[in-house]
C-alpha cells in the first residue's frame, strides 16, 4: 500500500487525488501529515507538494463531467473533518471519471455514497444554524464581531451569506476552535490568522465593546426576562428549536 502524505490543506488534497492517477498507485491511502502515526511507518510513502496546476486540473475535469455543484459537494466533505475525508473524496472522483454522466452521489446502495449523503445532511443543518444563531457584537472601532464554534469547519461556507446581508458594515467572524475567522472591510471577504497571544482577546471580547453595545446588551437581557411568560415557558420545545450548545452565542441566554 502507497501512502500519500500531503499538508492537509484542500488543494495538497487535490494535488494528491492527481497524482494518484499521475503515478497510478494502487490501493494509495491519502493521509495529512498533522494526522500521520508511527502505525504507518513501514508502509511505502510519497510525499505530495502542494501544486495549484495539479489541483486546477483536478477541478477543472470534475466540473466538465458533472458541474460545479459537485466541487461544492467535495469542499463540504473536507471541512466536514470526517476521520475518512480523504478516501471519500478519492473514492467520489474515482467514480465520477470512471462513470460520466451519472450522479454518483444519488448511488446510496454503495456505503460511501450514503455515508457522504450523512455528511451533506450534517453539513446543511450546521450551516443553516450558523446563519440564525451568529450574533455579532459592536467594537469600539464600530467593527462588529462574532465568535463561533461550530460541530464543523464550516466557517468558508457562510461568509457569502454575511457579506450579501450585512454588505454596509464591517464585520468579523472568529472559530474559535480553530483559531481561524475571516473579515469583511465592504470590499471583500478575507481569512486571517491571529497570533497565539492574541486569541485569548477573541475569546473575550467583551474588553473592546462600544458603550452601545454595553447599553444593548443590558436593555435586550431585561427585555427577555420581562416578555417571558413561566406559566406558557416549554423548555423541551425551546431545546428542540435552539439547542442550547447554541445558547452561548445568544446575548439573552449570558448571565
Amino acid at each position: 500500500m502507497k501512502i500519500l502524505l500531503y499538508d492537509g490543506n484542500f488543494e495538497g488534497l487535490l494535488t494528491s487525488v492527481f497524482e494518484v492517477f499521475e503515478y497510478k498507485f494502487e490501493n494509495p491511502e491519502i493521509i495529512a501529515e498533522q494526522n500521520f502515526s508511527t502505525e504507518n511507518l513501514f508502509a511505502e510513502q510519497h510525499q505530495v507538494f502542494t501544486n495549484a496546476e495539479k489541483s486546477a486540473r483536478v477541478l477543472a475535469k470534475i466540473e466538465q463531467i458533472s458541474g460545479k455543484e459537485t466541487i461544492g459537494i467535495l469542499l463540504k466533505i473536507f471541512l466536514s473533518e470526517h476521520s475518512q475525508k480523504e478516501r471519500l473524496i478519492l473514492k467520489s472522483i474515482t467514480d465520477i471519471l470512471q462513470n460520466p454522466g451519472m450522479d454518483v452521489f444519488q448511488n446510496l446502495a454503495d456505503s460511501d455514497m450514503l455515508e457522504i449523503s450523512k455528511i451533506l445532511k450534517s453539513m446543511g443543518r450546521e450551516i443553516h444554524r450558523m446563519h440564525a444563531f451568529v450574533r455579532f457584537e459592536r467594537l469600539k472601532d464600530n467593527l462588529y464581531f462574532a465568535k463561533i464554534e461550530p460541530d464543523f469547519d464550516v466557517l468558508p461556507l457562510i461568509g457569502n451569506h454575511f457579506e450579501k446581508r450585512y454588505a454596509d458594515q464591517k464585520w468579523m467572524i472568529f472559530d474559535l476552535k480553530r483559531h481561524y475567522g475571516i473579515i469583511y472591510d465592504l470590499e471583500k471577504v478575507e481569512f486571517f490568522h491571529p497570533e497565539s497571544n492574541q486569541i485569548e482577546n477573541f475569546k473575550n471580547p467583551g474588553q473592546f465593546h462600544h458603550e452601545e453595545e454595553k447599553h444593548f446588551q443590558k436593555m435586550w437581557k431585561n427585555y427577555f426576562v420581562k416578555t417571558g411568560i413561566p406559566s406558557r415557558k416549554n423548555m423541551k420545545l425551546h431545546i428542540q428549536h435552539v439547542p442550547k450548545r447554541y445558547w452561548k452565542y445568544l446575548t439573552e441566554k449570558q448571565k
